[in-house]
């Protein structure tokens, strides 16, 4: 390419001469030139950056965004437990607690939040502070409701133990088999069989030929076998605990001693017509903290005999 060239008018030869820039202003004129020049790039590089952003850019924007999805995502899952939270403290509050004779969880410790007023302050000064600080609040609360739900279902579980045991405990079926029909119950009787006098009778008779199966009603601990002279004969009686005892009295011989364990339809003796008795029968008597209390309200009386033998296999299994 041909180089420019500039001319100038001599005013005192009156004829244009060639115009030859000295060393300054070709400084002046190449440091104007670099000025400018960096100007102009600094300045598309800027349009550049915010129009299309730098590849450092979109990986951290794009990091942003991942970021952004996951504390959402992990905000609705933290939603979706609280709500399964709640529903457990619900069906707690209206239904295993009162079937299990417990208070009910009070709502100011079921709605308590997580204290502390410097909580967030690692979260402040962020791009998503607000998002973060929600998700951690949310999260925090969670995990105080789970610590109450957890100490709840423990407690649930421990009292559900307790009763467990006291159910296997008390004296729940019928001392012999369904086809022996009831005789005297709990009653004031005119005048007793043998004696003739009236007096109290404290319990209730199964009329039943002598050797009939007698069968604890409830696991405990035999507190006497043998025949006391009481008026009973050969007697067992059992402690139930739980102010429970039972009383087996007119029987032929025992099948157990005293400080034996037994447990709910175990065979503890033969049925028979020994003290004052006026015929074979078995007399069962329940006492309740030393109080007399009639045993027909502590058995279901519809069974069948096949039923009542196959509830005593179910018992007695190993």
């Amino acid at each position: 390419m041909f180089k420019r060239k500039k001319y100038v008018f001599d005013a005192a030869s009156l004829q244009f001469t060639q115009h030859r820039r000295n060393r300054h202003e070709k400084l002046v004129r190449f440091s104007l030139w670099l000025v400018l020049s960096i100007a102009a790039t600094l300045f598309y590089s800027v349009i550049f950056h915010r129009l299309f952003g730098s590849p450092k850019e979109e990986l951290l924007q794009q990091r942003m965004a991942e970021l952004q999805l996951s504390y959402s995502m992990l905000e609705r899952q933290i939603d979706n437990s609280s709500t399964v939270i709640a529903d457990l403290r619900s069906t707690d509050n209206t239904s295993y607690r009162p079937i299990l004779d417990l208070p009910q969880i009070p709502s100011d410790i079921t709605e308590g939040g997580s204290g502390g007023t410097n909580r967030m302050a690692d979260l402040t000064g962020y791009m998503n502070s607000d998002l973060m600080m929600n998700v951690r609040s949310k999260f925090d609360n969670l995990r105080t409701q789970t610590n109450i739900q957890y100490n709840s279902l423990t407690e649930l579980s421990d009292r559900a133990a307790e009763w467990k045991e006291m159910w296997a405990h008390l004296p729940y079926i019928r001392p012999v088999n369904v086809t022996m029909r009831l005789g005297d119950g709990l009653k004031f009787r005119e005048k007793h069989p043998v004696l003739g006098s009236p007096r109290w009778h404290f319990g209730q008779d199964f009329c039943c030929p002598e050797g009939t199966e007698v069968h604890a009603t409830g696991g405990g601990v035999v507190a006497y076998a043998g025949n006391q002279k009481d008026g009973f004969g050969v007697k067992v009686v059992i402690d139930h605990g739980y102010g429970y005892r039972t009383i087996y009295g007119h029987l032929s011989e025992v099948n157990v001693r005293r400080g034996q364990k037994v447990t709910r339809g175990d065979f503890i003796g033969l049925s028979g017509n020994t003290g004052l008795s006026s015929g074979p029968h078995l007399h069962y008597q329940i006492d309740l903290f030393g109080e007399h209390v009639n045993p027909l309200w502590y058995f279901e009386d519809s069974l069948t005999e096949e039923e009542y033998f196959r509830m005593l296999d179910y018992l007695t299994k190993p």
